[in-house]
C-alpha cells in the first residue's frame, strides 16, 4: 500500500520502520517541524514534508499519529483525499474522523515506546476499528502482516484498555521515579532494585497480579507500615501515595 504518516514521535517512528520491514510503501512523513519529518522521512526512504497542503491526495491509508488534541485538525486537512484516514489514540474516538473523511479508522498498537529502543511488532497488540467492512478488511489484513495478536475492539472497549494501560504502564514506571527519588536522597543508586522490578513484572507474565502481591500491606503488617510513614514525614506527597494505596491493598483482603 501507498502510505502517508503523519507524525514523527516514538509511535510514528516505530510504526514507520515495522511498515518498511513488511514491504509497505510509506511515501511521505509530515511534521510541523521539518527536521524532525525529514530525519524519519530519510530512515525510511520517504519524503518529508511540514505543510498539509503538500500531502499526496491519493494514497491508500493515512495514519494521524499526534496527540490527541491534534487529531481532528490533522484529519479535516485530509477531507478531500480518497484512501482510509486512521488515527493511533487510544482514547480518541472514531466520530472525529468519520465526520472529516470518508473512510475511517482506528490502528492502535498498544504499547509504550521510546525512539531509542527497537520493539518487534510480532507481540504487540493491535487494536483496529473502521466505519466500514472494507476499511476493516484493509487494517486487519495490515495488522496480521505486523502483529500476531490483532483485536477488533470498539472506542468505548479501546477507551477502558487505555485506562487499565495508564494503571498497568504510566502509574508504575512514576512509582520507579519516586522509588529513585527515595534511593538518591539516601545514597543509594536505582540498580539495586533493578532485579525486584524484573521478577516483579515476570510473574504477572504468567499469574494474576493480585495471586502474586507481596509486602506489608498484603500481610496486614502495621508495624512496618506506620515505621515508612513516619520515614515519609518530611515528603507528604509520598507519603499520600503510600498511604492510598496500601489502603487499596487492604481492600484485597476483604
Amino acid at each position: 500500500m501507498k502510505i502517508v504518516l503523519l507524525g514523527s514521535g516514538n509511535v510514528a517512528t516505530h510504526l514507520a520502520k515495522a511498515l518498511k520491514v513488511e514491504g509497505e510503501d510509506v511515501v511521505q512523513v509530515y511534521s510541523p517541524n521539518l527536521n524532525h519529518a525529514k530525519l524519519l522521512a530519510g530512515a525510511i526512504e520517504a519524503d518529508g514534508i511540514n505543510d498539509l497542503n503538500e500531502v499526496e491526495q491519493y494514497a491508500d491509508l493515512y495514519i494521524i499519529s499526534v496527540k490527541d488534541d491534534a487529531i481532528e485538525s490533522i484529519a479535516r486537512s485530509l477531507s478531500n483525499v480518497t484512501g482510509l484516514v486512521v488515527h493511533t489514540s487510544g482514547t480518541t474516538d472514531i466520530n472525529i474522523l468519520s465526520s472529516q473523511v470518508r473512510k475511517a479508522g482506528v490502528f492502535y498498537p498498544l504499547q509504550t515506546f521510546s525512539k531509542d529502543k527497537e520493539v518487534s511488532f510480532e507481540n504487540i497488540p493491535i487494536c483496529i476499528e473502521a466505519n466500514g467492512e472494507i476499511q476493516l478488511a484493509i487494517l486487519k489484513n495490515l495488522a496480521a502482516k505486523m502483529s500476531r495478536k490483532v483485536h477488533e475492539l470498539n472506542g468505548e472497549k479501546r477507551k477502558i484498555l487505555h485506562l487499565a494501560a495508564v494503571f498497568a504502564c504510566n502509574f508504575p514506571n512514576h512509582l520507579y521515579a519516586l522509588a529513585n527519588k527515595i534511593l538518591n536522597q539516601n545514597g543509594l543508586d536505582f540498580d539495586i532494585i533493578r532485579p525486584l522490578i524484573a521478577e516483579t513484572a515476570d510473574k504477572v507474565m504468567s499469574n494474576l497480579p493480585e495471586n502474586v502481591q507481596t509486602g506489608p500491606a498484603i500481610r496486614a503488617d502495621e508495624n512496618t507500615l506506620t515505621t515508612h510513614l513516619s520515614m515519609l514525614t518530611d515528603m507528604p506527597e509520598l507519603q499520600n501515595i503510600y498511604q492510598t494505596l496500601s489502603n487499596s491493598i487492604k481492600l484485597t483482603l476483604k
